[in-house]
């Protein structure tokens, strides 16, 4: 059976690519979880007008992530920690610390975007960069003092 990808699926194409698969797979699988249609020339017209509608909300995406991460870039963030001797602090400083102090200063984002390439374990001033869209990464400051 043929079928029009209406997703990028992995294992098979990127969006409006028409694959060969088997009939169970496409009327099983593929075509209840909304992955891809049935090929026919009607599904091709309505995939060519769901493509336009895609790709204007990806630049409506892509334009709110540079908005926002020229806003971050100008943002310092400070996280008040246990020291013990040494100026070595006690544990490390988690994304959740760095997505809670965010919050206080009125930018709510998911831990799972924040970027941390080696672990804080010291006082110190650190950049770290929060992942906005595939394309944007911004960089916001974080002061690690003590508490």
């Amino acid at each position: 059976m043929k079928v029009i990808l209406r997703k990028n699926f992995s294992q098979l194409g990127n969006v409006g690519d028409v694959v060969n698969v088997k009939d169970g797979y496409a009327r099983n699988y593929l075509i209840p979880r909304q992955i891809a249609y049935q090929a026919t020339k009607g599904n091709i017209r309505a995939l060519e007008e769901e493509k336009k509608q895609i790709l204007k909300k990806e630049a409506k995406e892509l334009e709110s992530a540079q908005a926002l991460a020229a806003e971050l870039e100008k943002v310092s963030i400070s996280i008040p920690v246990k020291v013990g001797e040494e100026e070595k602090i006690f544990g490390s400083v988690t994304t959740q610390m760095i997505a809670d102090a965010l919050k206080e200063k009125g930018f709510d984002l998911d831990k799972r975007k924040i970027e941390i390439t080696e672990p804080i374990k010291a006082l110190g001033i650190y950049s770290v960069s929060i992942k906005l869209h595939p394309s944007v990464t911004a960089t916001v400051k974080t002061w690690v003092v003590r508490e």
